[in-house]
């Protein structure tokens, strides 16, 4: 039984009052080869012990990181995540609540997002940070449109070092809002020069650190650039737990910092789910999208936290509403603030520099064989190589006896790019000398 309670007749008018003939209207923005025709392989009913044996079977079909060697990252990256973290996040108390808009009964899940919010200004240097948004590629798209709000200007340029993932959400978000969007060519060598490509129209430019090669970078010159023209620096950083050992994107003039907060208290799963931070300075905190959880007192003195900003589109006033993000990853944002409370200031420059150090070890291995060239001088736990022979192949054949090598360049920026040679390999602390070995084993046999 299909529990549908529209008639044909209640679609055929809602479709007349929208001004379409059919459903299928409402998906024309939707490439054809996108689309599913046709029905699934699957039974129209089955008990449920059934189900639960049909789904372990399919899943079993599935390699994960923790099965093999991996050395898969490019945006999702995979860490320990202490068991606390999970027995807390799963506490009815917080596993169940939703929007806390009465403050009376939602003391507990405000100060979680305050004191989540603090940790994401501290490790990312700026003055204030939201209460989370979905993921580091949306909120690069909404650093975009508030940079627009602020400078009046139409035109970001986007760096050749920013995920390709980041950089096409980006320019879906602005294709209907008037902005024009330059990507630069892939950033190879970590050396391109954005500052040449400002000029009065550009109203920001975004670029990652570490970039999606592994290059990290100075970017103060480039802030310095950015302000002299009247443009905002937006800087990405898809790998959180790089913000305990690399020099903070505040401390180098950013004016927007958008990251994917996965690496802390979230698995690495099949991408997903993911929890997008998003900093900012306080002269700009009008215009930053999402909301804002903040500290307060009651009328007896006590203290307290409310919704301070909430600028949604469902909220009152809705025409003058900064993002049409209607929620958070609350849960996610949950799981990052206690793993990053366990881990403290110590611990997590320490994880920091464990997953440079294993990093460094690996790229020494590499570089030590034939038919591979290590590209960055400096990186932090993720870095590019370039094969002597087609990356995406060599990643195939590989993943065949039981190593999943990284992530091919043509997997991210398509075939016949200049990356087709290129691999992107992460390394963290859960990285092991013996899968370090049977990277470097299959690689020396493949590229032989």
């Amino acid at each position: 039984m299909r529990y549908l309670p529209l008639t044909d007749g209640d679609r055929s008018a809602m479709l007349d009052t929208i001004g379409v003939s059919a459903i299928d209207d409402l998906f024309v923005d939707v490439p054809e080869s996108a689309r599913f025709d046709g029905a699934f392989d699957l039974p129209d009913h089955m008990a449920e012990f059934e189900v639960e044996r049909r789904m372990a079977a399919l899943a079993s079909r599935n390699v994960t990181t923790g099965d093999v060697p991996s050395f898969l990252g490019a945006g999702a990256y995979r860490h320990h995540v202490p068991a606390s973290v999970d027995h807390l996040v799963q506490r009815g108390e917080f596993l169940t609540s939703y929007t806390p808009y009465q403050p009376e009964i939602s003391q507990g899940t405000l100060q979680a997002l305050f004191e989540f919010q603090t940790m994401v200004a501290l490790i990312t240097g700026m003055d204030v940070a939201n209460a989370s948004m979905y993921d580091g590629a949306t909120s690069c798209a909404e650093a975009v449109l508030m940079a627009r709000r602020i400078t009046r200007r139409n035109k970001a340029v986007i760096s050749g070092s920013v995920h390709p993932h980041y950089s096409a959400v980006t320019e879906t978000q602005a294709k209907y809002v008037d902005i024009e969007i330059d990507i630069r060519e892939p950033d190879l060598d970590g050396g391109e020069d954005l500052a040449g490509a400002i000029d009065d129209g550009t109203a920001c430019v975004v670029v990652q650190n570490p970039g999606v090669f592994g290059h990290v970078r100075d970017l103060s010159s480039l802030a310095e650039a950015c302000h002299a023209a009247g443009a905002l620096l937006v800087v990405v950083v898809t790998e959180a737990v790089s913000l305990g050992a690399v020099k903070s994107p505040g401390e180098m003039g950013a004016d927007i910092v958008v990251a994917e907060g996965q690496s802390l208290g979230n698995p690495q799963g099949f991408g997903g789910p993911h929890v997008g931070l998003f900093a900012t300075r306080d002269k700009y905190v009008r215009q930053m999208p999402g909301r804002l959880a903040g500290e307060t007192e009651d009328a007896d003195g006590r203290r307290g936290w409310v919704l301070t900003l909430s600028t949604r589109e469902q909220h009152i006033r809705r025409e003058k509403a900064t993002s049409n993000i209607c929620t958070n990853s609350g849960l996610c944002a949950l799981a990052f603030t206690i793993h990053l409370s366990l881990l403290g200031e110590d611990g997590f420059r320490n994880l920091a520099m464990l997953n440079h150090a294993r990093a460094s070890q690996l790229a020494d291995r590499l570089s030590a064989l034939g038919g591979v060239e290590v590209l960055p001088d400096a990186f932090f736990n993720e870095f590019a190589v370039r094969l002597a022979k087609p990356a995406a192949g060599v990643v195939d054949t590989l993943a065949t006896r039981g190593v999943l090598a990284g992530v091919p360049g043509a997997r991210l920026f398509g075939a016949g790019n200049g990356v087709d040679d290129i691999l992107l390999v992460a390394a963290s602390e859960l990285t092991r000398e013996d899968d370090m070995q049977a990277l470097c084993d299959g690689l020396s046999e493949v590229l032989a």
